[in-house]
């Protein structure tokens, strides 16, 4: 099992991977950046992720998908899953819950916010993420 919790950002702008990895490494946060879906879906199963900061609206596939596609997966199942969305109507909190989103932030966010988020979903995490076994590597696949 990993020493550390890592923490992964799926967000296609190179601005918001930077401000949210900056944020959380000075919280001695581990942190992972891919740009669109199917990296992401790679480095769930690469990397074992202890929490999932996911952008919506992505290109290739959008954050609804990927999510469906983790929580369908036994082993992926209770990584935390935080959307992250500059929507922030009820119709659009509703479907990330309907795809298995744990949290919904709308960006603009607060670091402060943020910073609180992800920690609380770091409790325990050694508990939710699997050993990662390098002979049986779990494959997340789009079916798109």
């Amino acid at each position: 099992m990993a020493a550390e919790p890592t923490v992964l950002v799926v967000d296609d702008s190179p601005t918001v991977r930077k401000i949210v990895q900056m944020t959380l490494q000075r919280e001695h946060i581990k942190v992972i950046t891919v740009g669109d879906g199917l990296s992401a879906l790679t480095s769930v199963a690469d990397a074992m992720p202890a929490v999932i900061l996911l952008d919506i609206q992505l290109p290739r596939m959008d954050g609804y998908q990927i999510c469906q596609i983790i929580r369908k997966h036994l082993q992926f199942r209770q990584i935390p899953i935080i959307m992250l969305s500059g929507k922030d109507g009820i119709f659009d909190k509703m479907r990330g819950r309907m795809a298995g989103s744990t949290e919904y932030l709308t960006k603009p966010f607060d670091s402060v916010e943020l910073v609180q988020t992800v920690k609380k979903h770091l409790v325990n995490w050694q508990e939710r993420v699997p050993v990662r076994q390098e002979t049986a590597r779990p494959r997340l696949r789009y079916r798109g």
